[in-house]
């Protein structure tokens, strides 16, 4: 009789957990992610720079919080980020990779800024919900197109929407050299800077809190909203059986086609919106810089949020956290931006690395006894 033989399995073996970890368990991966990071960013500052890491972490913090006027420009520009990735993520949670946010952005920031420009008569309210309905329409519009080509035709919206970036940042070069001011200056300037026609207005007092509070109290209606259509609404259920099986959804009588153009061109006038609140809610200005690459990094926010739109505020907050408090250790330690930008991306990559150890399970190699 021929002896048993041992079949080794792979070194490594992975495999997608058959159920969700409970919500402490997938936080405390996170969190201890997190943790990880601060360590290892810790040795980084340490072996380039010598400086004491704790020192660096808080210059971090005063840089993004330290003062009444960092903290509500954090606010606002995490409100800001935390609206296009809520309008990123039913698009992305059916698959459908919009890419394009950073062109929604931009013809909703068109939409607004003609408004401020041609409409500055109207009475203020007015004014403000015709700019909000115009960049809703316009970031729909936006969305449209390659929603379309994708139901009929199939096409790559990756590419699509991609494509549609360039596009509108073309069209906002075409705008900003259309409304320079003074001419010449390749510049719009502040947009009624005497008037403020189409500024939303300051909620509370002349200071920063008050300047800014219409942003936070617009975004997180938003949010809320987004929260309860996707996970309350029939379309919310359609876009989840979508992006977990096309096949199975068109078993189910979805009507997949129908549901990417709508998903879409919802997806499209929310990134729209945010070029709104940018535009009337903070810079009261437009260039080609207004989006910012706040569409990639929003992506960023909605996968990390599991698109789940409440969790978002919180990455929200912590990634302009953290590019705050680059810039700040850059300017005070007389560090290039490549080292504060390496310290962003080492917390980043735990972060984005704790996603797979919450939905995968690593198996080493075991030892099979199998007879000839």
């Amino acid at each position: 009789m021929r002896k048993p033989t041992a079949a080794h399995e792979p070194l490594i073996r992975m495999a997608k957990r058959g159920e969700a970890l409970p919500a402490w368990q997938s936080w405390g991966i996170r969190i201890l992610a997190f943790l990880l990071s601060l360590v290892v960013s810790g040795i980084v500052i340490v072996a380039i720079s010598g400086l004491n890491p704790t020192t660096v972490f808080a210059t971090m913090a005063q840089g993004a919080i330290g003062t009444n006027k960092r903290m509500w420009v954090t606010i606002r520009d995490a409100m800001t980020l935390l609206c296009i990735a809520v309008g990123l993520a039913p698009a992305f949670k059916m698959r459908f990779w919009n890419i394009g946010a950073e062109g929604q952005i931009l013809v909703g920031a068109i939409a607004s800024a003609a408004c401020m420009i041609y409409l500055n008569t109207l009475p203020p309210v007015l004014l403000i919900l015709v700019m909000i309905v115009s960049s809703l329409i316009a970031g729909g519009i936006w969305g449209l197109f390659p929603g379309l080509f994708k139901a009929r035709w199939n096409t790559n919206e990756t590419l699509f929407t991609l494509m549609m970036n360039y596009i509108a940042i073309q069209l906002t070069s075409f705008f900003v050299a259309k409304w320079e001011n003074p001419f010449g200056s390749n510049s719009v300037g502040i947009i009624n800077s005497q008037t403020k026609a189409g500024w939303l207005p300051n909620l509370l007092s002349s200071g920063y809190n008050g300047d800014y509070g219409w942003n936070v109290i617009i975004v997180l209606i938003v949010t809320v909203v987004m929260y309860l259509y996707m996970t309350k609404s029939k379309h919310g259920y359609e876009i989840a059986v979508i992006g977990d099986s096309e096949n199975t959804a068109r078993y189910a009588g979805i009507r997949v086609n129908r549901a990417y153009v709508r998903t879409i061109v919802l997806s499209g006038a929310i990134c729209g919106l945010a070029g709104f609140v940018a535009v009337s809610g903070a810079s009261h200005s437009i260039s080609t810089d207004t989006a910012g690459g706040r569409g990639f990094t929003a992506i960023i926010v909605a996968w990390l949020a599991q698109f789940n739109s409440v969790v978002m505020v919180i990455f929200s907050f912590l990634l302009v956290f953290l590019q705050k408090g680059a810039q700040a250790i850059a300017s005070s330690y007389n560090l290039n931006q490549e080292v504060s930008e390496m310290i962003t991306g080492i917390i980043l990559f735990f972060l984005l690395g704790s996603e797979f150890f919450v939905n995968y399970t690593v198996h080493f190699r075991g030892k099979k006894v199998s007879k000839a």
